[in-house]
């Protein structure tokens, strides 16, 4: 049997457990949070101009290379039109209507996940806008820019891969998110921390959810998931916004300045990434799995290996310290 009729089997079989799956880890509608619960109240004229003033009052406290990285996290949340179209296309995910409805249960799963994330570039884009300290029309360039532009993971069609993937992302985005908060919370910017804060709780639901997935599949298929993950690995994961670009420039020319904001002021770093793939490896139990295939022993032996060997190159990484002056955020505008 083909390794492909093998992964359609694999995600027919999970896909009964989708509606446990929403239960667990999504939340429906009228009970989560949305972006206006956490901005100020633009239909209350008693509060609203006091309640802005304030918002930008606290925004001039905050440094260059956090607005840098503030933006290139909404800009990349805001490309989710990208990450929908894509995952809509892993195999085993149908989007055609029957009887039943639109599509089957794991394109309604991608449905539910998108609606989630889509507060959260919701969010994040309207406290940028009423905080007056970045450029709005290059910010909405960009992202533009990054959904034309698209992106290429690595993962193709493949469902083990793009949930090993997910899991990375979800995970990666948790750790950002949260360090923007406790650095906002520094600036006593409690109303940007707390807004971050539970932007970074979603994505932890998220990553739950997708490493869920995967532990499912190890149970079912070990040695195809293991290689699966190996490859992954083997390649490495790349962000969402890799090909991050201002206006006139380039595709991907502004990504690598972005990352080395976030790793000046310690939102995410390379360090992080390390400790990410020791935790899937953990969550996976990777060291504990039982008859694989040969192909597998050795991918298993090569993603053990990985993070000493990844330490050791982190070890010699130089961040350059010098800021990089992004179109964004107009330097005379910030601290």
């Amino acid at each position: 049997m083909a390794i492909d009729n093998i992964r359609l089997e694999v995600m027919q079989l999970l896909e009964k457990k989708i509606e446990s799956y929403i239960d667990r880890f999504l939340i429906p509608v009228d009970q989560v949070w949305q972006p206006t619960d956490f901005l100020p109240d633009s239909q209350n004229e008693d509060t609203f101009f006091e309640e802005v003033k304030e918002l930008r009052e606290l925004a001039k406290e905050l440094p260059y290379d956090f607005w840098v990285v503030l933006v290139g996290d909404t800009i990349t949340e805001e490309a989710l039109p990208t990450y929908e179209s894509w995952l809509m296309d892993v195999q085993g995910i149908n989007q055609h209507a029957d009887d039943k409805g639109p599509g089957n249960g794991w394109s309604r799963w991608v449905r539910y996940w998108t609606s989630e994330e889509n507060r959260h570039g919701d969010t994040l884009n309207k406290y940028l806008y009423l905080s007056g300290r970045v450029n709005m029309i290059e910010i909405e360039r960009t992202t533009q820019h990054l959904i034309n532009d698209g992106f290429d993971i690595g993962t193709d069609r493949d469902p083990y891969k793009n949930f090993v993937y997910t899991s990375f992302q979800e995970l990666a985005t948790n750790i950002s998110h949260n360090r923007v908060a406790k650095l906002a919370k520094g600036y006593s910017n409690k109303s940007l921390a707390k807004m971050c804060k539970i932007i970074a709780g979603d994505e932890m639901r998220h990553f739950n959810a997708y490493s869920e997935f995967v532990k499912n599949i190890f149970e079912v298929d070990p040695s195809q998931m293991m290689i699966a993950f190996c490859d992954m690995m083997k390649h490495k994961i790349v962000m969402p916004a890799h090909f991050l670009r201002e206006s006139g420039n380039s595709i991907g020319s502004a990504f690598e300045e972005f990352s080395y904001a976030a790793q000046r002021i310690g939102v995410y770093t390379s360090q992080d990434y390390i400790d990410i793939m020791k935790r899937l490896i953990d969550k996976w139990e990777i060291d504990k799995l039982v008859d694989l295939t040969d192909e597998a022993e050795k991918a298993r032996d090569y993603v053990m290996k990985l993070p000493a060997r990844m330490q050791r190159i982190n070890e010699r990484l130089i961040v350059p310290e010098k800021i990089f002056e992004f179109k964004w955020v107009n330097p005379a505008m910030v601290k």
